[in-house]
């Protein structure tokens, strides 16, 4: 990867609908050959799709909640029974393994704090191998970028 990639790359990152011609014109690039730079990031899977970004409260999703959730046991297949279990959840937006008290930091979206507490009873203490959960809620966002810093 070089500097014509990362120019490619950041440009991408801040609009991804942004036409090959445009980018190749800011990066120094002819089409075609731009196009296949694009393709080549794509096959090595440094780009791993071009998506819109929804504004949660826009489609009726204004509450994110951050749950720390402990596990019961620590056993690989125990883990990785959750991990496949949360996959299939769609009002986990993220989940991620983590150090500290905690084994596990998702963040949850829904639409107001009752949806979340349904969810919570209904759905996120029953995953599998979960032994405690503990939710804060956001107030507002200050920062969320999709952009890497590269």
């Amino acid at each position: 990867m070089d500097e014509v990639d990362l120019k490619i790359l950041r440009l991408l990152q801040r609009s991804a609908t942004m036409p090959v011609a445009e980018i190749g014109e800011q990066v120094g690039l002819s089409h075609t050959p731009c196009w296949r730079r694009i393709r080549r990031l794509e096959e090595s899977g440094v780009i791993l799709r071009s998506v819109a970004i929804l504004n949660p409260a826009g489609v009726g999703l204004a509450v994110s909640v951050f749950a720390n959730v402990t596990m019961a046991s620590h056993q690989k297949a125990a883990l990785t029974s959750f991990e496949r279990a949360v996959q299939k959840e769609n009002e986990i937006a993220d989940c991620h393994s983590v150090t500290g008290t905690s084994d596990y930091l998702l963040r949850i979206v829904v639409p107001d704090v009752a949806a979340y507490e349904r969810y919570l009873k209904e759905h996120l203490v029953h995953l599998p191998n979960v032994h405690q959960v503990h939710s804060s809620f956001a107030l507002r966002e200050i920062k969320h970028t999709t952009e890497l810093p590269i």
